[in-house]
């Protein structure tokens, strides 16, 4: 029977996965890391850190990651969807969240809340909001400088400078709960009194642990929250939320690349590795802390390169 299994891996898991599966590897769909097809199992790892695995065996491929420290967020038949969301939920009016970059070497992170009710879908459907992933860069560039003018919305950017003076205290987790949080409370303030009838979050780690990384920060909202993956499949202020993150992080690389005089790639792929090289033997680490998250094993990597 067909299965579905997402994982949310490490910046550790995710370097294994991509050496476990590169002979394997196919065309790489958008904001994803990789894609690779074995026996029964698709899998695709995505720059979010959820790797899904599809296919008559991904239960088995995936419970290997699993006992290496990957977390189940999702585990269904592909032909019994189930959400634990309101059946109404769409038609709600919501306050959406979600980010993008923390799975990409090169680049910031940057997340969105939008806040979107009724009087606002017929126009943000009309303008061709739907999931970022079944969008091109050309398209949600183009979308996103028609929705900033007609929903609320608040956009932080966590350049890859602050990311990694904050990253030895803050692991990734906490750094975008932090960053949610911050966004829908500035938010919440902007539309004041409104209130909306819910918050969704596209979710990216455990509610308990959300909740968890939540109690260590100032300004906490804590309700009305929702949380699930696919945020952006069931309600369009996720939608929203998700290609203004995604407009605000491609012209970040787009930036990036005229500063330094090539291309600056996204993922953590080889092509990354390269450009991170390059940035060394430019202006070494000091560069390098400019435009990358250095923790990650693509330093090493571009190291590497360098001295062979």
């Amino acid at each position: 029977m067909q299965q579905t299994i997402t994982l949310l891996a490490s910046d550790k898991l995710i370097s294994e996965l991509t050496t476990a599966y590169e002979p394997y590897f196919q065309r790489t769909p958008p904001y994803a890391l990789f894609q690779a097809k074995i026996p029964g199992v698709v899998i695709t790892a995505y720059q979010s850190k959820k790797v899904v695995f599809q296919g008559v065996n991904a239960e088995k491929e995936a419970a290997m990651w699993e006992k290496r420290g990957a977390n189940t967020t999702q585990k269904k038949q592909s032909s019994n969807s189930s959400n634990s969301l309101p059946k109404d939920f769409a038609s709600w009016n919501v306050v959406g969240s979600d980010e993008v970059g923390n799975g990409s070497y090169l680049g910031p992170v940057v997340v969105c809340a939008a806040y979107v009710d009724e009087t606002h879908m017929p126009l943000l459907k009309e303008l061709g909001v739907k999931d970022s992933k079944m969008l091109t860069d050309t398209d949600i560039k183009r979308i996103a400088k028609e929705i900033i003018h007609v929903m609320p919305y608040r956009k932080l950017v966590l350049t890859p400078k602050k990311y990694n003076e904050i990253q030895p205290e803050y692991n990734v987790n906490r750094m975008k709960v932090a960053l949610h949080n911050q966004a829908i409370y500035l938010l919440l303030q902007d539309i004041s009194p409104i209130t909306p009838k819910g918050i969704l979050i596209d979710q990216f780690t455990p509610e308990s642990n959300y909740r968890k990384y939540l109690a260590k920060e100032k300004n906490q909202v804590t309700k009305p929250l929702y949380f699930t993956t696919k945020g952006e499949q069931y309600h369009l202020a996720v939608a929203a939320a998700s290609i203004i993150c995604r407009a605000e992080f491609l012209t970040s690389l787009e930036t990036a690349s005229k500063e330094l005089g090539f291309t600056v790639p996204s993922g953590a792929g080889q092509k990354s590795d390269i450009a991170a090289a390059k940035i060394i033997k430019k202006g070494g680490m000091p560069l390098l802390e400019q435009y990358a998250k250095v923790h990650f094993a693509n330093t090493q990597k571009a190291y590497h390169l360098i001295n062979r």
